[in-house]
């Protein structure tokens, strides 16, 4: 299974995914990294990417999430904001890919990006990625109020309690 941490920039994608990936002892990868150098360009220019410039970023994602299930999993940091976007990882990557969607409000939001050091995106294009967001119906849904460890306590719990449903 491959875990995908997902929501806009400053939820904490990277380091809920670092120590979830850590409590579950499964790489941690970072759809950042996966960025082609012109998608990285915009986005620390403040330019929002389109579907065009995200979708072979996406499939090539995909492509590892096919592999990294054949490996045993892994956690995967990605934005995935829109229904489309996890559409093309799982056309790419196949079915066995849980989504984990981290919210909270746009004020916490900015107070995170407004601490945030040494990170190419933009933090102005906060307000393009809320709009953008398509919340996700199925996905694990965790409150960034809490700490970094009490988030993955509470994502451990509901995919626990999810697995035990599907089980029975």
């Amino acid at each position: 299974m491959v875990y995908v941490v997902m929501g806009v920039c400053g939820c904490g994608k990277s380091t809920v995914g670092r120590l979830l990936a850590e409590r579950l002892s499964l790489p941690f990868f970072d759809g950042d990294d996966f960025h082609p150098k012109a998608n990285l360009g915009k986005l620390s220019q403040g330019k929002q990417l389109d579907d065009e410039d995200r979708e072979p970023w996406l499939r090539a994602i995909g492509q590892q999430v096919l592999n990294w299930n054949n490996a045993g999993g892994a956690v995967l940091a990605c934005s995935a904001l829109k229904k489309l976007y996890r559409t093309w990882l799982r056309e790419t990557g196949g079915s066995d890919i849980r989504f984990i969607y981290l919210h909270g409000s746009r004020e916490l939001l900015q107070d995170r990006l407004r601490d945030r050091t040494g990170h190419f995106m933009d933090p102005s294009l906060l307000d393009s990625q809320l709009e953008t967001l398509e919340i996700p119906k199925t996905a694990v849904k965790v409150s960034i109020e809490y700490s970094p460890k009490e988030i993955v306590d509470q994502i451990e719990h509901k995919l626990w309690d999810s697995a035990k449903e599907q089980a029975s």
